[in-house]
């Protein structure tokens, strides 16, 4: 599917918008799911139970408002390397700008931070549940596209052809009605879409929660197998495999595998395009597609998503998080630019997650005009946030600082 040399960009083949159907059978994608009898189905089945106690271990250790801010900075870090994927370097810092309206005045640049911000409304729309239950249908892979691509300014939306320079544009939810070519790979004709969609969600819908974490690898490949939409597949893919983990996890928005998918990137492309390859002895499978190539990915897959749990309740582990935090917060106080007792609001909001304006005068034991020009403090620097002047106050993690907080998150801003 994917040329490991090259990026995801698929080549139009045919400037005709025919929509031609060369009646290719759904077999042809087969095995989308690998069988009881595949000699490592023990060994995935094990990865994904230690997946999903990692996962629900890791979301149940968090006091639930600290989840929310969490979910947030996921929310930029999984935008972040999606994109990176892309070959489109928009740093969080630069995304969470966009978010406040902050754009550049380099086209390039405030292109790719609306970019941006269109993956965050789209993601955040899934972390809402708007996807549930849905995620692996024909309706709501279009409605993934249509939300992120409708949201894209008029230069992202097209794409040349190389030998005729045609620009062709591309519409928001549209399956593609073109034949294309990516990497070694020619996805299915335009018009055998609809039926391939149809076994796509016959296949991967209702299944129980240890098989749903099993084939999320498979669903994730054939859809960019079948490469329904003229641009964006490998997002929608992504987007896709997110909510599939979301679900059947119950991971609160706190990991994100697209971390390790940009971090391996090379690997990734690599056991895609072995995907792709045709069964090659009765030892491989019984169907048309190399059984041992996704067996493969799925354990690079599962193995990754792994990691990235390991790697995230690391980073928020309880007592260095706070060691962080209340480092900062006392140089800043050293440095004048944070009053004095700063640190104790954003230490008892990493116990309790979140306090009311009322606890946060009775804490620093000061008047309520001081507390609330400290309150106000934190807030401009973006350190804590509330939804309204009488809602509670909870603790953020904006980017800017999260090389101090979150150190290895993401690469420091060039």
């Amino acid at each position: 599917m994917i040329d490991p040399k090259t990026d995801e960009k698929a080549v139009i083949l045919a400037a005709n918008s025919t929509a031609p159907d060369r009646g290719e059978s759904v077999s042809c994608m087969e095995p989308m799911r690998i069988s009881e009898r595949a000699r490592d189905r023990a060994a995935l089945a094990d990865l994904a139970v230690e997946l999903a106690a990692h996962s629900a271990g890791f979301r149940r250790s968090l006091p639930d408002a600290l989840l929310t801010a969490l979910a947030d900075l996921v929310r930029a870090m999984n935008c972040y390397y999606s994109n990176l994927i892309e070959g489109h370097d928009t740093h969080p810092i630069d995304i969470e700008r966009a978010l406040k309206n902050d754009y550049s005045a380099n086209t390039e640049k405030r292109n790719l931070q609306f970019e941006a911000k269109a993956h965050i409304a789209v993601q955040q729309w899934i972390d809402g549940g708007g996807l549930r239950g849905r995620a692996i249908s024909a309706e709501g892979l279009r409605e993934i596209h249509r939300r992120f691509a409708e949201l894209l300014p008029d230069e992202l939306l097209w794409i040349e052809h190389p030998d005729t320079g045609e620009r062709m544009q591309v519409i928001p939810g549209a399956l593609r009605d073109r034949d294309v070519r990516v990497g070694q790979h020619i996805p299915i004709s335009p018009g055998a879409l609809p039926r391939f969609l149809k076994q796509f969600e016959r296949t991967y819908s209702g299944l129980g929660k240890a098989e749903t974490i099993i084939t999320a690898a498979a669903a994730h490949h054939r859809l960019l197998w079948i490469h329904p939409f003229l641009d964006g597949n490998g997002r929608v893919a992504r987007l896709m495999s997110y909510s599939m983990l979301l679900e059947a996890l119950e991971t609160g928005g706190l990991w994100s595998i697209a971390r390790g998918l940009a971090r391996n990137v090379r690997s990734y492309k690599q056991h895609l395009a072995l995907c792709d390859l045709p069964r090659r002895n009765d030892l491989d499978g019984r169907g048309n597609l190399s059984e041992e190539g996704l067996t493969s990915f799925t354990r690079f897959f599962l193995e990754t998503c792994l990691d990235q749990v390991k790697y995230m309740e690391a980073l928020v582990q309880p007592e260095r998080l706070r060691e962080r935090v209340l480092l900062w917060a006392e140089e800043e106080t050293r440095a004048g630019t944070l009053p004095q007792k700063a640190g104790r609001i954003l230490e008892a909001m990493l116990y309790r997650g979140e306090l009311t304006r009322r606890e946060v005068v009775e804490l620093l034991g000061a008047s309520d005009r001081h507390s609330r020009r400290l309150v106000a403090t934190l807030i401009e620097r973006g350190v804590i946030v509330s939804a309204s002047t009488r809602a509670p106050l909870r603790l953020a993690f904006p980017a800017t600082l999260a090389s101090r907080w979150m150190p290895g998150l993401f690469p420091e801003q060039r």
